[in-house]
């Protein structure tokens, strides 16, 4: 696979050096201990939810899945590790070679999760396990994060589509998985022709406010993208007088005006009034698109204003106030010994502090009531109760290093919206509260 699919620049080669220095560090004291091909478990899941946040959204394991693809050391790789000397040589020759052999299995894309889910596990010697643990954690973080905000402000939508504009609030390449993870969210459309490049992503857009301020007069803007675009383009009101545009753009498009743009002041009043002023005009098929430093509480906000569909940006891609979903990777299992056939034991941090870890390799189900509703989240280390047998939430997303669950972007994106239909009401409420079931331990 090209490295563009990643999201990644041309020039970087694997996704080897998207990793801590201590990996590898450890990594060279395992080699040399004798303890690195002991058979381990290790799993990606959040102690707890961010604050407010009633459920969470699994996004960028597709993302994930190329990475590990792309986990190589080339020459370019080795001989930097090797001149800033971060590994020793035999450690050096080790990673030469590497390509991980193990399984992975996890929430499938989309799927929502709660404190204590396994949203991944990865399964294989600890060596080639534990190289993974920081670009796994640094996918999932980001995309999970910002698809619950993504969900958020789709459930407060309704049935109006959303459109991802945040590609120049954040870094470039963060803007790309910010437009996928959105998109998996229930966003329906992005500004970033990167993003649609790399995901089949509809892309949208039309002119900012440079374009009217670069004419001699709005009249003559908006002609010009009548003209360029066609009457069912969608021209931004709000540079100079809101009424005088939407007048202008009325009478320079006709009534097959597709939309108007409105990017600041009080988007309810204001929207009211636009679609009052283009009735009356006869433009009664124009829609109202809103912008502006939206979140789901303005949106939420906005749900009886005669408004068609919100551009979001500064919001959606910082995740609405919770930038990251907190997952961290631990080793929660390991063999006694590198024999393959040496059982595995559980193992588990056990210090005070709220970091503790609950040892074992975990299966997950989800139980639902007589409405097939969600009640709780169960997790397990020993047998599957019968109840639950056919409500388990892992999949097998790599078998022995081989990649063997890609799907569409389409599909993951439908499979959150049934995800979310499964859930409780209470779970699209705004206001702050706990997650919407809870995590049963058996």
């Amino acid at each position: 696979m090209n490295t563009a699919d990643l999201g990644l620049p041309v020039d970087v080669p694997s996704t080897a050096l998207f990793t801590d220095h201590y990996e590898l560090t450890m990594l060279q004291a395992a080699l040399k201990g004798g303890t690195a091909d002991r058979r381990s478990v290790f799993e990606a899941f959040t102690r707890r939810l961010p604050e407010g946040r009633r459920y969470g959204v699994v996004a960028g394991t597709g993302r994930v899945l190329d990475a590990i693809e792309n986990f190589r050391f080339d020459d370019d790789v080795l001989d930097f590790l090797r001149a800033n000397d971060v590994v020793d040589g035999p450690t050096l020759e080790w990673l030469a070679s590497y390509r991980f052999s193990g399984d992975v299995w996890g929430y499938p894309e989309g799927e929502v999760y709660f404190p204590g889910s396994p949203v991944l596990r990865v399964e294989g010697s600890f060596a080639e396990c534990v190289l993974l643990e920081t670009v796994i954690l640094s996918v999932l973080n980001h995309d999970s994060a910002i698809a619950a905000a993504a969900s958020r402000m789709a459930s407060a939508a309704g049935e109006r589509p959303l459109i991802e504009m945040g590609a120049r609030r954040t870094h470039e390449l963060a803007a790309v998985a910010a437009s996928r993870a959105a998109y998996i969210g229930g966003f329906a459309s992005t500004s970033d022709l990167a993003a649609g490049f790399r995901y089949g992503i509809p892309t949208v857009g039309t002119s900012a406010h440079a374009f009217t301020l670069l004419h001699d007069s709005e009249r003559d803007a908006f002609e010009a993208q009548v003209v360029s675009l066609g009457r069912g383009t969608t021209l931004l009101v709000d540079t100079y007088d809101v009424a005088e545009a939407v007048r202008l753009a009325v009478e320079v498009a006709g009534p097959e005006l597709g939309a108007v743009r409105i990017d600041s002041g009080d988007l309810l009043l204001v929207a009211h009034r636009v679609r009052r002023q283009l009735d009356e005009l006869g433009a009664t098929g124009t829609r109202i698109v809103v912008t502006s430093d939206l979140d789901e509480y303005a949106i939420a906000s906005l749900a009886a204003a005669p408004v068609d569909a919100y551009g979001v940006g500064t919001q959606l891609v910082t995740g609405s106030g919770h930038p990251t979903c907190s997952m961290v990777y631990k080793l929660v299992a390991r063999a006694e010994s590198a024999d393959p056939k040496a059982p595995l034991v559980p193992v588990a941090k056990r210090s005070t502090g709220g970091k503790t870890s609950i040892g074992g390799r975990k299966w997950a189900a989800r139980r639902v009531d007589g409405q097939g509703t969600a009640e709780a989240e169960v997790i397990g280390t020993g047998a599957v109760p019968a109840d639950l047998a056919d409500r388990q939430l892992l999949v097998e997303l790599v078998k022995g290093g081989r990649v063997v669950a890609r799907e569409p972007l389409d599909a993951v994106r439908d499979r959150h919206a049934a995800a979310r239909a499964g859930l409780p009401l209470s779970a699209t409420q705004l206001s702050r509260g706990e997650a919407v079931i809870p995590t049963e331990y058996v």
